[in-house]
């Protein structure tokens, strides 16, 4: 059984306190830290590359960066995202006409893949030998771009099927988690949440990601045992 894993976004972060950000985000809890890279391209919006994320592994030796690359042309960041330190590299798949070559690719580079979906693409477009390659899938519960979007409960079924189909894979929501939210994303089969606001603004991070994480245990022990 997959174990529950918290990666809070940085979007939500003080950026000029990067580092700083990401070390109190692990003093309290987090697993994951959750690296929005956005190019102006694939979604309209403009955050940060290589260069940040370089700066910000260097500074926080050990940190497990979780880099959801919402770019156009998810096969020419590899090497750079690589380099920098990132531990997961995960694309969209709509951005890719080759979700297979692209995982080969990124676990060349000694990462993990990840594959993402957008509101309005179906669970079935991650087939099975995609699915079965990956090591992480995302279904967005936003629409990607930006934070402090509304949560669209309609993308949990996605969710479920993934949960049926791969029931040892890690599996992701990412947009508008929040303690109100996260018993469904739990329910449905997610073990790994993203969540930016709710914990960064949190004046009790710690609480939040300890919350989080029971929820998502007692709801995967609860899959379990109905399988």
């Amino acid at each position: 059984m997959p174990r529950a894993i918290i990666a809070p976004s940085v979007l939500a972060s003080d950026f000029g306190q990067l580092t700083a950000e990401c070390k109190r985000m692990i003093k309290n809890g987090a697993d994951w830290l959750h690296m929005d890279v956005m190019d102006g391209h694939f979604v309209p919006n403009i955050t940060m590359g290589a260069p940040v994320l370089e700066c910000v592994a260097r500074g926080v030796p050990g940190i497990f960066m979780d880099c959801h690359m919402m770019v156009s042309k998810p096969e020419q960041w590899v090497d750079a995202i690589a380099d920098a330190g990132g531990k997961l590299y995960c694309f969209h798949l709509e951005a890719t006409s080759d979700a297979i070559s692209l995982i080969k690719t990124i676990h060349g580079k000694n990462m993990k893949a990840g594959v993402a979906i957008s509101p309005d693409t179906p669970s079935t477009a991650i087939t099975d030998e995609i699915g079965n390659l990956a090591d992480m899938l995302l279904v967005m519960t936003v629409y990607p771009g930006r934070g402090g979007q509304k949560f669209l409960d309609r993308c949990l079924p996605k969710v479920s099927d993934l949960r049926e189909r791969f029931p040892d894979k890690d599996i992701e929501v990412d947009g508008g988690v929040t303690p109100k939210t996260i018993g469904t994303c739990a329910e449905a089969g997610s073990n790994v949440v993203v969540a930016g606001t709710a914990i960064f603004g949190s004046e009790d991070p710690e609480n939040v990601i300890t919350t989080f994480k029971s929820t998502i245990n007692q709801a995967q022990d609860k899959i379990a045992a109905e399988a």
